[in-house]
């Protein structure tokens, strides 16, 4: 038997956000924690919604202090925002930080037996639904509106605590590209690799399924044609229309059957050195297709290349694999994506502690080849 968990509504397209007052007086929802970070503030992005609560007479709080890689302390302070507020309803409005921080805001409000985040790090099956979440990404690849995930970093071990609960998913998600429109052409980099690492790993992780297979052919195809284009002309909306499509879509495989060793190594670095989660998968995804094409995954490795566009006819598996990582390489070298670990300062001596924390981190036990902490050590060195 297969289980699948999904929003119970998603609006998507451009301007979707218009839709909310509608929706949160139809389900009796008058006032608002909005939470969000400053550089959305700063953009302009969190006003293109916070308008339209104004518009709707809707009532709205804001709370923004929330990091790039999320905090224990972010959650905690949020919750403060929370109980002051006394709202019926959050709205989160950023990429996958913001998500991540409004989803253990609502999972520990509703579940007091949980102080922080800490108790909640692993597959944690809590037993009330989450404080009632809105979710709106202001990027195209984490896709956190759809899973049920989220990642909060403990900065008194360096770690992320990467949290699995089918009660932190948002009531509703709201996809609209316009939110989009303002993300520099790194983080559409980044951020759009963080979304093929997403389809890439959940295709061939352990748990995959004929179902899941469906929403990461379909998001690599996507990704493979605008990606690109949504990079090079940030106002071109019918690639950015595209890629919060294929972010969306896979985030619905992904949060079903799992990941693998590119997440767990990219908690890693984000964990110890703060490195953009998008940037540091798009720094190994590469390197580690190449090592998982030796498992039983290997077959679906043409199904990738495919999904490039490149023809398989008559090639082997191994020509397949080959075919598909140099296709993933050219990509990332076309968004400028750094090359090495040695850029963010990191050194060999770093490597034992990262090797470990990606070992125990939740995402290697879906990776389709068996792997330990040399073998990771290894992967870090490869490309340092």
């Amino acid at each position: 038997m297969e289980r699948y968990i999904f929003n119970e509504c998603v609006y998507l397209g451009t301007d979707a956000r218009k839709c909310l007052p509608d929706e949160l007086a139809r389900r009796g929802f008058k006032k608002v924690l909005l939470v969000s970070d400053q550089t959305i503030i700063k953009s302009g992005v969190l006003n293109k919604v916070s308008s339209v609560l104004e518009e709707g007479n809707i009532k709205y709080t804001v709370f923004s202090d929330i990091k790039p890689n999320p905090t224990v302390e972010n959650v905690q302070d949020g919750l403060k925002a929370l109980k002051k507020c006394k709202p019926d309803v959050i709205i989160a409005v950023g990429g996958g930080s913001v998500i991540d921080t409004a989803k253990a805001i609502a999972v520990i409000a509703e579940n007091k037996q949980h102080k922080d985040v800490l108790s909640l790090a692993g597959a944690v099956d809590t037993p009330n639904r989450c404080f009632p979440l809105i979710a709106l990404p202001t990027t195209s690849g984490t896709a956190a509106e759809v899973t049920i995930n989220y990642v909060i970093t403990d900065t008194s071990t360096k770690r992320k605590l990467v949290c699995i609960d089918p009660h932190d998913i948002p009531i509703m998600s709201i996809v609209d590209a316009e939110l989009m429109r303002s993300m520099p052409a790194s983080l559409t980099a980044s951020t759009g690799m963080d979304a093929l690492t997403h389809a890439i790993e959940s295709l061939i992780t352990k748990g995959a399924t004929e179902f899941s297979d469906m929403f990461a052919e379909k998001a690599i195809s996507v990704i493979a044609k605008f990606l690109e284009r949504a990079y090079k002309d940030g106002n071109d909306m019918q690639a950015r229309e595209e890629m919060a499509f294929a972010q969306y879509v896979v985030g619905m495989g992904f949060s079903n059957v799992g990941l693998g060793i590119v997440h767990s190594m990219a908690h890693a670095l984000g964990g110890r050195f703060d490195i953009a989660h998008g940037t540091a998968n798009a720094i190994l995804l590469a390197t580690v297709m190449q090592y998982n094409a030796e498992s039983p995954s290997k077959p679906k490795y043409r199904k990738i290349a495919e999904c490039f566009g490149v023809d398989t006819k008559d090639k082997t598996d191994d020509e397949c694999v080959k075919l598909a990582v140099r296709e993933v390489k050219k990509l990332a070298k076309k968004l400028n994506i750094p090359k090495s670990l040695a850029e963010f300062g990191i050194t060999e001596a770093d490597l034992e502690p990262l090797s470990h924390d990606a070992y125990v981190d939740v995402c290697t036990g879906g990776n389709p080849r068996e792997t330990s902490e040399q073998d990771i050590k290894k992967l870090y060195k490869s490309i340092l």
